[in-house]
């Protein structure tokens, strides 16, 4: 990774664009792509840009919410040249988690944004319960040998991930089929790494990422007005949550479990792992600058 690299815009074609990450850092160049993606959408009613030579970029949903500020749609995707996924009948991985995040505005609701791996789960929840020493559910990962385990830092250290689903008779051919999707929009298209070709072409040894991103936006407006879409959006979001229950407290739409967590850490604080506290203060010694607690 070069941190001080600026990311480029490689080619720009009415509607589309191709972004050069540079092997920056991939928080700037996705920032750059999807305000492309925006700025084109609001000229051509949608925007579609692609970035390669990039890094990890964090939460997917951060960039496809960048849309909802001006009252539309947006898509983010991207793949990870470190390979997790076990495809459907496979026990080798073959892709990373290639998340996916779409979010659409509303009015009085909290938008709808959904974030989620292609696997079961993301490699994110696996470091939580781990600092946290908790187990995980059976079907998340399976073990060095292939098992499947309850052990969050058994899976870390293998790196196996199922697809979303967990098994072929609970649907992981799904998860596996739209982990395909994301690495041909973030990584084939784009001029990316896909897959497992970064092991194939013996990149690790070079330390070269070429992570890819895709990012989309869509102006609401050339299809309806925006009051009509979102007073709709509200309709179908409360419809939902008030679907009958089936013993739990409500039914949630994506998006707002986050949201009520984000009002909740604002005004209480975020609770740290006592593990990660560890970390943190191991480093602030290392530097001579004052202990997270």
């Amino acid at each position: 990774m070069h941190p001080w690299a600026d990311p480029t815009v490689a080619r720009d074609d009415l509607a589309t664009a191709l972004v050069d990450g540079q092997k920056g850092l991939g928080h700037p160049a996705s920032v750059m792509a999807m305000d492309l993606a925006i700025t084109k959408a609001a000229t051509y009613g949608v925007g579609l840009v692609a970035v390669r030579n990039s890094n990890h970029f964090g939460a997917c949903g951060n960039y496809s919410m960048m849309a909802l500020e001006r009252g539309m749609i947006g898509l983010a995707v991207t793949n990870s040249p470190f390979v997790a996924m076990v495809p459907t009948f496979a026990k080798k991985p073959m892709m990373g988690t290639n998340p996916l995040s779409f979010a659409a505005p509303a009015a009085r609701h909290t938008p709808f944004v959904l974030d989620m791996a292609t696997t079961t789960v993301a490699v994110g929840k696996l470091t939580i319960a781990s600092r946290w020493n908790k187990p995980i559910p059976e079907g998340w990962g399976l073990d060095a040998e292939g098992r499947p385990t309850t052990s969050a830092k058994d899976v870390l250290a293998s790196r196996l991930l199922s697809p979303l689903g967990g098994s072929r008779e609970l649907g992981s051919h799904k998860g596996y089929g739209l982990g395909v999707m994301v690495d041909i929009l973030s990584g084939v298209l784009s001029g990316g790494v896909y897959g497992d070709v970064l092991d194939r072409s013996g990149a690790p040894g070079r330390k070269e990422s070429n992570t890819g991103h895709c990012f989309a936006a869509i102006d609401v407006k050339r299809f309806r007005p925006l009051e009509a879409f979102t007073g709709a959006m509200d309709d179908m979001l409360q419809a939902l949550n008030d679907t009958p229950r089936t013993g739990q407290e409500r039914v949630y739409t994506a998006g707002e479990p986050e949201a009520e967590t984000e009002r909740q850490r604002r005004l209480h604080g975020i609770p740290v792992a006592p593990a990660l506290v560890r970390q943190c203060n191991e480093l602030a010694a290392d530097l001579a600058v004052k202990r997270l607690a």
